[in-house]
C-alpha cells in the first residue's frame, strides 16, 4: 500500500472512522453481496473500521477483516470487539491463506495503490479464493492524472484494463460504473467468480 495513505489513516483514524459510520449505509453494494456471495468464509481486504464486516457478520458470513492501517484496526476493534481484525496489507497479504475463501470483498481499497501494484494485487485477491469463490472489487474512480486529496491519501488513476487482464480466465458475473449512495463518489464495481481450476 501507499505509505502516505496508510499514514493517513494511522493520524486521523478516528476521524475517517467517525465519518464513515455516519455515511449512509452502502445499501446499493449490500444488495450486490447479498445477490452475488454465498455462505462460507468470507475476507473483506481493506476493512477499515469495520462497517462492512459487521454488516456480513450480521447476515451470517464467517467474516475475517484485514487491512494495511494499524490505526484504523483499533478502531475497528473497539467498535466490534467480537470480530476478527489482522493488519496485512496489499498486494502481498502476507499471512492471509490461499484458496480458502468463499467470498472476498475489496471495497474502494485498489485505488490506494500505485498502478503498478494494481494488478498483482488483484491476482492476490483471486488467490485468496477457493475455485468457484466470488470477488466483489471497487475502485474510486479518478480522470485524468492520479491526485492525492488533503489528507495525502494516494487516488491513483489507472487503464481498469489492468483488472481486466488480472481476471483474465475467470468470470466476470457484474461490471458497473455508478456513484456510490454511501459516499457519493463515482466507483467502479466488478464481481468475479474463481475458474474451478
Amino acid at each position: 500500500m501507499d505509505k502516505r495513505t496508510v499514514h493517513a489513516y494511522d493520524s486521523e483514524a478516528g476521524q475517517f472512522a467517525g465519518e464513515w459510520h455516519e455515511q449512509p449505509a452502502p445499501d446499493d453494494m449490500y444488495a450486490l453481496l447479498t445477490r452475488y456471495f454465498t455462505p462460507g468464509l468470507t475476507a473483506d481486504v481493506g476493512c477499515g473500521s469495520g462497517r462492512d464486516m459487521a454488516w456480513l457478520h450480521e447476515h451470517g458470513f464467517e467474516v475475517s477483516g484485514y487491512d494495511a492501517s494499524q490505526g484504523l484496526l483499533e478502531q475497528a476493534r473497539a467498535r466490534y470487539p467480537h470480530l476478527r481484525f489482522t493488519q496485512a496489507a496489499l498486494p502481498e497479504l502476507e499471512g492471509v491463506p490461499s484458496r480458502q475463501f468463499r467470498n472476498v470483498l475489496c471495497e474502494t481499497v485498489i485505488m490506494h495503490l500505485a498502478p503498478a501494484q494494481i494488478g498483482p494485487s488483484v491476482r492476490r485477491l483471486l488467490d485468496l479464493l477457493m475455485p468457484d469463490g466470488v470477488m466483489f472489487l471497487s475502485w474510486r474512480v479518478t480522470e485524468g492524472e492520479s491526485l492525492r486529496d488533503k489528507h495525502q491519501r494516494l487516488y491513483a488513476s489507472f487503464d481498469q484494463h489492468v483488472v481486466f487482464d488480472a481476471c483474465a480466465g475467470n468470470a466476470v458475473l457484474f461490471d458497473e460504473e455508478a456513484i456510490s449512495q454511501s459516499s457519493g463518489k463515482n466507483v467502479h464495481r466488478l464481481i468475479v467468480r474463481k475458474a474451478q481450476t
